[in-house]
């Protein structure tokens, strides 16, 4: 008896454990296989095209002034509908838009202080809960961007780079006055929008602790245990989120997004014509499909709620290329190393299929595969299905060594940016890695 009662003790927590793993695993799975989402930085930085919050932070304009853009934030050609739609039209599967940003501003009406969209700005209206709206009705996932700090809150530490309004262990209520506005605006969020994801920033001024970012995401988690976090709340997040600079090597976390914008800037900048292309667009999403990450695209909308021209032909590009290769993106995971093919490459979720990605017109028309141990049933291009020739040479009917597979591609089955292969394996990818010895034919 005190045998099975020590045997139950210590199962149990593994038992537990095991759950745990296998919830969060759940949890992440719409994540895991969305691949694509959508940011938009939309706030009154929009009306000069400066830098959101940073330009008063880092003084180089005033607070004060930063402020006036308030009566040029008007939002008179907002169509949260036509978003939705370019959004899907891009081939995301979610979207992350900024509730506010570091300087305090929030696009929704909210009980707890007054600088929003509709009691401080010229728009004199809600803007969040259109959208909000419209992205339910539609077939992606919500995701709440929410900056932790907010340098223009009375109560909060700092101010700009070189005002700070007191520390923390000089003033705890004020700390602790600041931290019930914060979590009353998140509860507003919480209820009015239930999102999908919480996507936090700006966590490098507070500890976790100084953030209470436990009890932060507790609270959110309540009668939302599926609800996904961010990493930037200081030690409890779900996935890694690194920004604008793509990772040489995958990130140790299995779930991972890259942030990047579209052009140099967050927000809206009317001199900034620096665009990616739809090809360099293309370049970053397939590197970071080949990593097993997501990519989260920025767009700035101007401040009268309309999509910069130049940004919406780059999502329709965009979602030409992910309509034509859906299988090779979506419920994919990362590919295999390029020692076994000299470009980026994916795998269907079961790893039966294996998908290589062409950035340019072969040499010789073929493509390169070394150490792949299983048999190829078949080889096609992804969008069209044309059924390719492969030969595998240096292979001998001896020998455990597998030979190096050469596949055919015709040109006239090349895609504009990036053509996709797919070969159809006869079970889960093998791949061989042992040191080849001297083959002898004699």
């Amino acid at each position: 008896m005190i045998y099975r009662c020590f045997l139950i003790l210590f199962i149990l927590p593994f038992l537990s454990f095991g759950q745990e793993r296998e919830e969060f695993s759940n949890k992440m799975e719409w994540f895991q296989q969305a691949k694509l989402g959508i940011f938009i930085h939309w706030g009154i930085y929009s009306v000069d095209g400066i830098s959101e919050s940073w330009s008063f932070f880092n003084e180089y304009i005033s607070h004060e002034d930063y402020m006036k853009q308030l009566n040029g934030f008007n939002a008179k050609n907002y169509n949260p509908k036509d978003w939705v739609n370019l959004i899907e039209e891009s081939g995301a599967k979610y979207t992350v838009i900024t509730s506010k940003h570091h300087d305090g501003f929030a696009l929704w009406k909210s009980k707890y202080g007054n600088l929003n969209a509709y009691e401080s700005s010229i728009a004199k209206r809600d803007l969040l809960s259109p959208f909000v709206k419209e992205v339910k009705q539609s077939n992606l996932k919500l995701g709440l961007y929410y900056s932790l700090p907010d340098w223009s809150y009375k109560d909060y530490t700092h101010f700009t780079t070189n005002k700070k309004r007191y520390n923390i262990e000089d003033e705890p209520k004020r700390w602790k006055r600041f931290l019930n506005y914060r979590d009353n605006q998140l509860n507003e969020l919480k209820k009015n929008y239930n999102p999908d994801l919480w996507w936090f920033d700006g966590d490098w001024e507070h500890n976790s602790s100084e953030w209470k970012s436990l009890e932060l995401k507790k609270n959110l988690q309540n009668n939302a245990s599926r609800v996904i976090f961010n990493s930037r709340i200081n030690k409890y997040g779900d996935y890694e989120t690194p920004e604008i600079g793509i990772p040489v090597y995958r990130p140790s976390s299995k779930y991972w997004e890259l942030c990047m914008t579209i052009n140099d800037s967050w927000g809206y900048q009317e001199n900034d014509n620096n665009y990616k292309t739809p090809l360099q667009i293309i370049d970053l999403f397939v590197d970071t499909l080949s990593k097993g990450g997501n990519l989260l695209l920025n767009i700035s909308p101007k401040p009268d709620g309309t999509i910069p021209e130049k940004q919406e032909n780059i999502l329709k590009e965009l979602g030409k290329w992910t309509k034509k290769h859906q299988s090779a993106i979506y419920s994919t995971q990362k590919g295999i190393p390029y020692e076994h093919y000299y470009g980026p490459s994916t795998l269907n979720k079961e790893k039966n299929i294996l998908y290589l990605y062409v950035r340019d017109k072969p040499k010789n028309n073929e493509i390169v595969l070394k150490g792949i141990s299983n048999k190829i049933n078949r080889a096609y291009v992804v969008g069209n299905g044309t059924i390719l020739n492969k030969q595998i040479l240096c292979k001998v009917y001896w020998n455990k060594y597998p030979g190096i597979t050469y596949v055919k591609i015709p040109e006239n089955t090349l895609d504009e940016y990036y053509t996709v292969i797919a070969l159809v394996l006869d079970g889960p990818i093998k791949l061989f890695k042992e040191k080849t010895g001297a083959v002898e034919l004699n």
